[in-house]
């Protein structure tokens, strides 16, 4: 037995005694376990094992699998050298092997794995020796600065870029003549074949010294990759040319045709190169939405230290700072409005394309513009807790994760690369056995072929280039995806359920109607708005702000008196104001005068009628509603266009509830339903067999959200729960609903287009290049040729992701 090891475990979720007994337990029976203290004080475990006979991955998992949750932290890493999906999985599992890692994902096309761990068990210096001695390279990180990492990461790119250049300008510089020497004769030195070994030998150890390096790093490791393939293929032509000048005699001899293939070995090489040069200029291209949003935060903030306006790095900006903003500068730092005002907008957090106003107790976002006036606010969120930053990391995070789709092309190119040597040692068998003369050379060339042509470089770039468009055009407009899951996951979704308060209507009542008995409106208004001041009920208040509204000027009323479940009473300029329901106005004797038909009228419609009597008599009746949010009926409307059923959801009784729907156009209604209740309601319609998406505030909603399929959380751009659903709305706009559901429906579909046609090039063209068209018609594939071809699968794949940027939301109207 291995000397054995002990791990703290910090635990979430235990609320009792109970808990901690049901931790100590799972973790006593689990084999390798050989001591385990659960504190419910501190909510940690303290556990003493045995690590050849189980891992913290394996004790996490335990405690997890009863319902509990054991503490975890993510940290990416920028990872350099991998060249396909072979790279992919063998990072991810040299990742997955760190005892206390608990999951891995790794993106191609960001060059970046993101690790979630344990703390305590391992660390990001385990983590990047583990990726390393698989044969890869990790860019060091300050993680004081996230910023300077990204710059350091981004000029390391730009540098391997400027490398691949000047590579592909020399390779190309010297295969041309090499080529046209290899094929037209007459043509003096070009055609000595010293000459072309000469021309050859910088291309094929130079130029392509990469291929060399990445396919011993991983022979090292006792893997395979795509480096391997370009490098053996290459190889093989260089070296079976180099033996026919050094064993000339030999060939003579033997009444054999010379070899000379430098210029395959070369034009390969080059050919392979320039496709990566392409790939890594479109690759550049789909991160376009994080550099959008990182390049929105202003390097510096005007901030107030004694007494004196300073400018200062946006870094050095700390929570309680005193800030100020011009017209037309970058908000630096979330916060609270103190002084001032002022038009911002908002568009870059939101989607939101009107300026919003802001006044004092405001709270404004940092990255946003100001418009107009200046004004101070005092900073409340800095540094990797602002809004902006929030999003950025979410966005990052989706764009390295991986939906179900993807899956199969990972266990696919895990067996790739082994696969394509088999066929290629079984292609050249064939050849030498049954082929015709000379035997060898076609055997060999089309052994080459079959090497060079395969690409894992297709696979890896499918799925992910795809997700890192989808989901930054999503951010682009105000639709925060968390992860591949989700966004494959929407695309299926048949039934939305819209929870009525907040995400239907505006979440607070509002004057919809005033009905007069002779009196003017206004004068109603005024007097009933005057007697409410005093009130702190949801409809007084809707009365005195929809006065306001008017531009109507209110008295103080000289007294007021709440008079529970009928309304209020009060004296207002020397009349009597009575604002409640019939019964206040039945209790004092009063007749309703006909009001009692308008009433039914107003509460058949949703409303809430508010009875007005003035000095003894029935003048009129303001309907109290929660109003509909502007394009909530045009937003339903589109989901039902796009084939979904959309039901809403509320704990209104039946009738405000069938008025409300008439009024938005839903399908279904399920009324009357208590907040503790709204998940099993989505459980209900699951076990219907429908794919829900539940759309609310991402706060009270959210057990229901963690039940649906697919969460949409409701939130605006300063106070948002980033962290309740599956799909954030930055703007509160119900529009962005749709504008997710169409986003995801055409990301998976370019995602299957891409895993489509990079599985359609390999299956088709591996079995042409080995040579099985040859019997029939005659044609063999070239080298070069399917070099380049392999090069132009992997740009073609990226290029096709790139469509996403066209994406524009499906209009609403």
């Amino acid at each position: 037995m291995a000397a054995a090891k002990k791990i703290i475990l910090p635990i979430e979720g235990m609320t009792c005694a109970s808990c901690v007994e049901r931790n100590e337990k799972i973790l006593r029976e689990t084999g390798g376990v050989l001591a385990a203290e659960v504190n419910f004080a501190t909510e940690k475990a303290s556990v003493e094992y045995d690590p050849d006979q189980v891992t913290v991955s394996g004790l996490a998992a335990a405690i997890n699998g009863i319902g509990y949750k054991v503490i975890t932290e993510k940290i990416e890493l920028a990872v350099q050298g991998m060249t396909c999906a072979s790279c992919v999985e063998h990072v991810q599992k040299a990742l997955l092997g760190v005892d206390g890692a608990v999951s891995a994902g790794v993106n191609l096309a960001t060059e970046r794995a993101t690790v979630e761990f344990v703390p305590g068990a391992t660390g990001r210096d385990d983590l990047a020796r583990a990726v390393e001695s698989a044969g890869y390279k990790v860019l060091a990180s300050d993680e004081g600065d996230e910023e300077e990492t990204e710059d350091a990461e981004a000029r390391l790119r730009r540098h391997e870029f400027r490398k691949l250049q000047r590579k592909v300008l020399v390779g190309a510089a010297l295969s041309i003549p090499l080529f046209i020497g290899s094929m037209v004769d007459g043509l003096g030195p070009l055609n000595n074949m010293y000459v072309l070994w000469a021309l050859a030998t910088p291309v094929q150890f130079w130029v392509g010294w990469q291929f060399y390096h990445g396919a011993i790093s991983a022979a090292r490791h006792g893997t395979t990759n795509m480096n391997t393939l370009v490098a053996v293929g290459s190889s093989a032509a260089y070296l079976y040319s180099v033996s026919g000048i050094l064993f000339e005699s030999f060939y003579m001899e033997q009444d054999l045709a010379m070899p000379m293939y430098f210029d395959t070995a070369a034009v390969i090489i080059t050919l392979i190169l320039f496709g990566r040069m392409l790939e890594a200029r479109a690759k550049g291209q789909t991160s376009e939405a994080i550099k959008k949003l990182v390049g929105l935060t202003p390097k510096t903030a005007c901030v107030v230290r004694d007494g004196l306006e300073v400018d200062v790095p946006v870094r050095d900006v700390a929570t309680g700072d005193m800030v100020i903003v011009r017209p037309g500068e970058r908000i630096p730092v979330d916060g609270i409005v103190m002084d001032g005002a002022s038009s911002i907008d908002e568009s870059m957090i939101t989607g939101e394309s009107l300026p919003v106003s802001k006044k004092a107790g405001d709270e404004v976002v940092g990255a946003t513009i100001n418009k107009t006036g200046s004004f101070r606010f005092e900073a409340t969120r800095v540094g990797k807790e602002t809004v902006l930053a929030q999003i950025i990391r979410l966005v990052q995070e989706a764009q390295g994760s991986k939906p179900p789709i993807a899956r199969m092309a990972d266990v696919i190119a895990s067996y790739f690369v082994p696969g394509v040597f088999a066929v290629a040692a079984f292609t050249f068998v064939i050849w030498i056995i049954f082929g015709p003369a000379p035997a060898f050379t076609y055997a060999l060339l089309n052994f080459v072929a079959v090497l060079v042509i395969a690409c894992p470089c297709a696979l890896g770039l499918a799925t992910p280039t795809a997700i890192m468009v989808g989901t930054g055009k999503g951010a682009e407009n105000g639709v925060l995806i968390r992860g591949g899951d989700s966004l494959e996951t929407a695309h299926k979704v048949d039934t939305v359920v819209l929870d009525k308060t907040g995400t239907l209507t505006r979440g607070e009542p509002a004057i919809t109607d005033v009905i007069t008995t002779g009196w003017e409106e206004d004068q109603i208004l005024r007097l009933a708005g005057s007697a409410e001041r005093g009130s702190e009920h949801p409809l007084g208040e809707a009365i005195v702000h929809g006065a306001n509204e008017r531009g109507i000027e209110l008295e103080i009323a000289d007294s007021f008196q709440a008079l529970a479940g009928q309304g209020i009473e009060a004296e207002v300029k020397g009349h009597a104001v009575l604002v409640g329901n019939p019964g206040l106005l039945e209790s004092r004797g009063m007749s309703l005068d006909g009001l009692g038909d308008q009433a039914a009228r107003l509460s058949a419609q949703g409303k809430t009628p508010m009875f007005v009597a003035i000095d003894g008599n029935p003048v009129g009746i303001i309907g109290v509603a929660d109003t509909l949010k502007p394009g909530s009926r045009e937003t339903v409307a589109r989901l039902r266009e796009m084939g979904l059923e959309v039901v809403m959801l509320t704990g209104d009784n039946r009738q405000t509830a069938e008025a409300i729907a008439a009024e938005v156009g839903v399908d279904r209604v399920l009324a009357e339903v208590l907040p503790q209740d709204k998940a099993n309601e989505v459980k209900r319609l699951q076990k219907e067999g429908r794919k829900v998406a539940m759309v609310g505030d991402g706060i009270n909603d959210a057990p229901a959200l963690a039940q649906a399929d697919v969460g949409i959380a409701i939130g605006t751009g300063t106070d948002v729960a980033m962290e309740a659903g599956d799909i954030t709305l930055m703007s509160g706009d119900l529009q962005g609903v749709v504008t997710a559901i169409a986003l995801s429906r055409r990301t998976i579909q370019i995602i299957k287009q891409n895993l489509f046609w990079a599985f359609a090039y390999n299956t088709a063209l591996i079995p042409v290049a080995a040579g099985i068209l040859y019997p029939f018609f005659g044609i063999l594939l070239n080298p070069i040729i399917a070099a380049g071809a392999m090069g132009m699968s992997s740009v073609s794949v990226v290029t096709n992701s790139l469509r996403l940027r066209r994406f524009k939301p499906p209009r609403v109207s």
